[in-house]
C-alpha cells in the first residue's frame, strides 16, 4: 500500500484512533492536539494581554490622570510584556512546531509525548499566577517586563508570584525544546538530511537550542531576586554590598536571545509561505540555514547594547555596539532572498502571503531602527523612550505577530478540513496593517522629540501624537476580533471542504495528507522519492545535494 492510500485509508477510520470529550485534552499525548492547545491558550493569553496594552493606551490618550493611579498603570505595563512574551508569543510558536514538525518532517508524532502533555500543562497554572497577582496586597509586579532591581526587590506579594510563574513557564519551555530537538534530529523521514528539511524546521531547531542555553539563565536571575527579597542575600541590593547592573548583565544575556527565540521561527513561517505563493523554490536555501545559525550565535554576543547608560567603559560600549551593527548582515541575508524568491516569480497575494509581504516590510523597518539604537551615543539620547518602544513592537508585532497570523491562514485548511473565507482574510490583513502603523509609527517621533517610557501622565507637546497612538491601538486591538471570528467559521465549516494541497505552490510532506490531517498520520514513513521531490520543488531548485 502507497503512503498516500495508507494515509486516506487511515483518514476514514479516524474516530477509532482518536478519544472523545474532556479528557482527550487533559491527558493529550498526540501532537496535534496538544499543538491546539497551544495555539489556543496563546491566542486567550494574547487577547489577555492585549486588553492591558488597551488599559495603557486609554491612560495615554491625553494628559493628567485619566483612570489609572500611577502604581496600577506600572503594573498594566510589566504584565502586558510579560504576558505577552512569555504567554502569548511564545507558546504559539512551540504549538505551531507541534502541529506542524512531525507532519513536515514525516514523523509520527514528538519524541517525548508525555512530556509533551506535561509542558502544555504548566502554562495555564503560571497564567492564574500572573492574572492573581494584581488581587494581592500590594498589587502584580510593577518594575517593567524586565524585573530590574531595586523595584523588583522592594515589591509586594505579586513579584513573588511573577517570579514563580515565570519559573513555571521556563520550566515549560525546556521540555518543549528537549521535545523538538530529540523530533528533529532523530525521526526525520527517509532521505530528509538536515540540509534538506523545511527552513521551518531549521529555525525552530536553532530556536530550541537558543531556549535550552537561556532560560535557566532567567530562571538563575528571578531565583537570585527570591532570595534578595526573603533570605537576606544581597546580589542585588547595593545596601548590603550587592549590584543592581549584575542582574542587567544576567537578565540581558537571556533577554537578547529571546528576542530572536521569538523572531526565528517568524522566520521559518514566512520562509514556507513566501515560495508557496511565489511558485519558486527559496532562493538561496543553504545560505538562510548558516544566516540563522549566525543569529543565534550572535545574539549571545550583544545583551549590553540594552545597557549603555550603566556606565559601561568605552571599549565594551564599541564591541558591543559594532557586534550588534554585525548582526544586521544575516538578517539582510534572509530579507534579501525573501526579495529574490518573490522577484519573477508567479506571485498571488492569497492571505497568508499578504501577512508574509507585511512581515518583510514592518520588520525591516523595526531592524533599521534596531541599528540606529545600535549606536551608543544615540541610544543615549533614545535609552527609556518611546522610539524603544516603537523599535520592539515592529520587530514583535509586525514581526512574530503578523507570521503567526500568516501561519494561521496557510495552515488553517490542514487543521480543520476546511477553506477560510478569503475576502474576511484580506480585510484582516489590511485592517491591522494600517492601524498597526497608525498606533505604532507615531511613536518614533515620541521618542525623537524625547517622551520616556512607563509614565502615566506627560508633557502637552506629546498630546497629538498619544491621541493618533491611542486610536490606533484600540482599531487595531477590536480588529483582531475578526480573526477569532475568521478561525471560529473556518472551524465550523468555512466556505467549503479543504483538498489536501490547497496551494499550488505547496510542496512539503504536510501538504500529502488529507484535510483535515489524520489524527494519526505517517504510521509508516513517507516514500524517500516523496520526501525528494517535495524538497526540490519547494527549496532545492533541482539540485540534490
Amino acid at each position: 500500500m502507497t503512503t498516500l492510500a495508507h494515509e486516506a485509508h487511515h483518514a476514514g477510520h479516524d474516530g477509532h484512533h482518536a478519544p472523545a470529550g474532556w479528557r482527550r485534552w487533559v491527558f493529550a499525548t498526540n501532537h496535534k492536539d496538544i499543538g491546539t492547545l497551544y495555539l489556543w491558550f496563546s491566542f486567550a493569553m494574547f487577547l489577555t494581554g492585549g486588553l492591558m496594552a488597551l488599559g495603557i493606551r486609554a491612560e495615554l490618550f491625553k494628559p493628567g490622570l485619566q483612570f489609572w493611579q500611577p502604581e496600577f498603570f506600572n503594573q498594566l505595563t510589566t504584565l502586558h510584556g510579560v504576558i505577552m512574551v512569555f504567554g502569548a508569543i511564545m507558546p504559539a510558536f512551540t504549538g505551531l512546531a507541534n502541529w506542524q514538525l512531525p507532519l513536515m518532517l514525516g514523523a509520527p508524532d514528538m519524541a517525548f509525548a508525555r512530556m509533551n502533555n506535561w509542558s502544555f500543562w504548566l502554562l495555564p497554572p503560571a497564567a492564574l499566577l500572573l492574572l492573581i497577582s494584581f488581587f494581592v496586597p500590594g498589587g502584580a509586579a510593577a518594575g517593567g517586563w524586565t524585573l530590574y532591581p531595586p523595584l523588583s526587590v522592594k515589591a509586594g506579594m505579586g513579584m513573588d508570584l511573577a517570579i514563580f510563574a515565570i519559573h513555571l513557564l521556563g520550566l515549560s519551555s525546556i521540555m518543549g525544546s528537549i521535545n523538538i530537538v530529540t523530533t528533529i534530529l532523530n525521526m526525520r523521514a527517509p532521505g530528509m538530511t538536515l540540509l534538506k528539511m523545511p527552513m521551518f524546521a531549521w529555525t525552530t531547531l536553532i530556536t530550541a537550542y537558543l531556549l535550552i542555553a537561556v532560560a535557566p539563565v532567567l530562571a538563575g536571575a528571578v531565583t537570585m531576586l527570591l532570595t534578595d527579597r526573603h533570605f537576606g542575600t544581597h546580589f542585588f541590593s547595593a545596601a548590603g554590598g550587592g549590584d543592581p547592573v549584575l542582574f542587567q548583565h544576567i537578565f540581558w544575556f537571556f533577554g537578547h536571545p529571546e528576542v530572536y527565540i521569538m523572531a526565528l521561527p517568524a522566520f521559518g513561517v514566512v520562509s514556507q509561505i513566501i515560495p508557496t505563493f511565489s511558485r519558486k523554490p527559496l532562493f538561496g536555501y543553504v545560505s538562510m540555514v548558516y544566516a540563522t545559525c549566525s543569529i543565534a550565535v550572535l545574539s549571545f554576543m550583544v545583551w549590553a547594547h540594552h545597557m549603555f547608560m550603566v556606565g559601561l567603559p568605552l571599549d565594551a560600549q564599541l564591541i558591543f555596539m559594532f557586534i550588534t551593527m554585525l548582526i544586521s548582515v544575516p538578517t539582510g541575508v534572509k530579507v534579501f532572498n525573501w526579495v529574490a524568491t518573490m522577484w519573477q516569480g508567479s506571485l498571488t497575494f492569497e492571505t497568508p502571503m499578504l501577512f508574509a509581504i507585511g512581515f518583510v516590510c514592518l520588520f525591516t523597518v523595526g531592524g533599521f531602527s534596531g541599528l540606529v539604537l545600535s549606536i551608543a551615543p544615540i541610544d543615549t539620547q533614545m535609552h527609556d523612550g518611546y522610539y524603544v518602544v516603537a523599535h520592539f513592537h515592529y520587530v514583535l508585532v509586525a514581526g512574530a505577530l503578523f507570521s503567526l497570523f500568516g501561519a494561521t491562514y496557510y495552515w488553517l485548511p490542514k487543521w480543520t478540513g476546511y477553506m477560510y473565507h478569503e475576502g474576511r482574510g484580506k480585510f484582516h490583513f489590511w485592517w491591522s496593517m494600517i492601524f498597526f502603523n497608525v498606533t505604532f509609527f507615531p511613536m518614533h517621533f515620541l521618542g525623537l522629540a524625547g517622551m520616556p517610557r512607563r509614565i502615566p501622565d506627560y508633557a502637552l507637546q506629546f498630546t497629538d501624537f498619544n491621541m493618533i497612538a491611542s486610536i490606533g491601538a484600540f482599531c487595531f486591538g477590536f480588529g483582531q476580533l475578526l480573526f477569532l471570528y475568521n478561525v471560529i467559521h473556518t472551524i465550523k465549516g468555512g466556505v467549503g471542504k479543504a483538498p489536501a494541497n490547497p496551494w499550488e505552490g505547496a510542496h512539503t510532506l504536510e501538504w500529502e495528507v488529507p484535510s483535515p490531517a489524520p489524527h494519526h498520520t505517517w504510521e509508516t514513513p513517507p516514500d524517500e522519492a516523496l520526501v525528494r521531490k517535495g524538497l526540490r520543488a519547494q527549496y532545492l531548485e533541482g539540485h540534490d545535494d
